[in-house]
Formats: structure tokens, sequence, C-alpha cells
């Protein structure tokens, strides 16, 4: 992943999204943060379609950085907003938009129950691929962590 420019975050830029949580992971490959429930997202759009703002804790792996963090130590998360919505793009909109092309597809050359059928089935290799591409999607988005002073 990529290290965002954390200068436009600490002067206030409205295009990145900031939550807080712990280190609970240490690697080398990089730091596992838990971000606590019920966080505050009152500035985004994708508030309600987003898993980040459920009850229950959420863990977001940072790779690659330069700073030393410590087990337990509270940070900051920070993102970019159209990566969250890229984010809600792929895990919500584009499957639902998936299921029902299949469906309206297939309803029109099968009968109902298999229509249906295939259009639960189109989801398999769907998150197959994104298994597959897992990497790709480290990779774009980026996310970065700030120690609390």
């Amino acid at each position: 992943m990529e290290k965002l420019d954390l200068d436009k975050f600490r002067i206030g830029n409205k295009n990145l999204v900031k939550h807080e949580g712990v280190v609970s992971k240490i690697s080398k490959n990089g730091i596992v943060v838990s971000i606590r429930g019920n966080v505050s997202c009152d500035g985004c759009k994708a508030q309600s379609a987003c898993g980040v703002s459920d009850s229950n804790d959420k863990e977001i792996e940072v790779q690659h950085t330069n700073e030393a963090f410590n087990l337990n130590e509270t940070v900051s998360v920070v993102l970019e907003k159209q990566l969250g919505l890229k984010a809600v793009f792929w895990a919500y909109l584009f499957p639902f938009i998936l299921i029902m092309g299949t469906l309206i597809i297939t309803s029109t050359f099968f009968k109902e129950w298999i229509a249906g059928l295939a259009s639960l089935l189109i989801l398999v290799p769907y998150y197959f691929m994104l298994h597959i591409f897992n990497n790709s999607f480290k990779k774009s988005f980026k996310v970065s962590i700030l120690k609390n002073n």
C-alpha cells in the first residue's frame, strides 16, 4: 500500500477520513489496528452501507509503516473518502448489480427457480475473483496510521 500524505490530514483535509483504533498485532508484514465500534462517521456519505460503522470492532492491516508502534497503543487510521466509496462499491453495490442482472437475464430463458439459483451462484466466482485479486486491492487502498499525541 502506498502511504498517504499525512501533512494534508494534519491541516484538516476534508477528503480524508479518520478512525480511532488500537494496535492489536505487529508483524514484519505490517501492523493490525482494531477499530473501535460505533466510531463517528458523521461526515461520510456511505455511512449507512459501510461496515466500519457497525457496533462490533473491525481490524485493518496497514503495511510498510516507517514509524515504530507498540501493542495496545492508541492510533488514528486515515484513509481517503473516495477509497471508502470504492470499497462500498466492490463489497455491496457490484454484487447487487451482478445478482439483479443475472436474475433478469436468466428469467427470460429459464424457469423462475433456476434463475434465482443462478443469480445466487454467480456470487461464487465473483468472491473467488475477489480472493484472487486480494493483493491488488490491498495495493490500491491507501491506508495510513498516525500516533495520537
